[in-house]
């Protein structure tokens, strides 16, 4: 990763002289001060309006100090994205474990959670599904976060399939159908597309979301 170096100056100088220890990104603080930063700019506007200039400026620190973590604006999106995904898993996980030991429930509240991050954590959200975020073939950090929170996805489908609670063999088809369910709700309700009809919904999100998703196992359930 190249370092883009910077001028010396005296101590009286530098920017953030005076801070001392407690600078805002001494001990390595550099790196979440401005992925904070970056998250500002995205809860006010989409991702093509990040630049690392305005990232570094909201930051507090000189425009190469982005360079010190993240070669270029893909980069930074990268890891937005990756800790979005190392969220989401944790907050699925979450709603696993309210929901006791019954498969099928148990993939239903993975629905919950999805929807429960994608509203408590937009900016992410929308950078982790949006058209900017930079794919790449080989396997990255990314990558890795992505496949470990589908994974669980289609690893709670199986364990439903096995137990005979669901029909069929195959979690794949199924994993996608879910998928797309809760992603579709969760993103109408991060537009505010619900509005016009929000007094005949549930009381809230999860609720909605938890109605959903046992709409949609229902007609999986195996007959027994």
């Amino acid at each position: 990763m190249p370092v883009v170096s910077r001028p010396r100056r005296s101590r009286a100088a530098r920017p953030g002289a005076g801070r001392g220890k407690r600078g805002r990104y001494h001990h390595g603080d550099l790196r979440r001060a401005l992925l904070d930063a970056a998250l500002a700019v995205l809860t006010e506007a989409d991702a093509r309006a990040l630049t690392l200039r305005e990232v570094a400026r909201r930051a507090g620190v000189t425009h190469a100090a982005p360079y010190r973590h993240f070669t270029d604006k893909e980069a930074l999106l990268a890891a937005v994205a990756e800790e979005g995904f190392r969220t989401l898993t944790e907050v699925m996980r979450e709603e696993m474990g309210r929901a006791g030991p019954d498969e099928v429930e148990r993939l239903e509240a993975l629905g919950v959670g999805y929807v429960r991050f994608a509203l408590a954590h937009p900016a992410h959200f929308e950078v982790m599904f949006g058209p900017e975020l930079p794919w790449r073939e080989e396997p990255c950090a990314l990558q890795d976060a992505a496949d470990n929170t589908f994974g669980l996805l289609l690893a709670s489908v199986q364990a439903s399939q096995a137990a005979g609670k669901l029909r069929g063999d195959q979690p794949l088809p199924f994993a996608l159908l879910c998928w797309s369910t809760v992603h579709g709700l969760a993103t109408l309700l991060v537009h505010g597309n619900f509005k016009h009809v929000e007094d005949q919904l549930p009381a809230s999100p999860e609720a909605l979301a938890r109605q959903m998703t046992r709409d949609l196992t229902r007609g999986m359930r195996t007959s027994g």
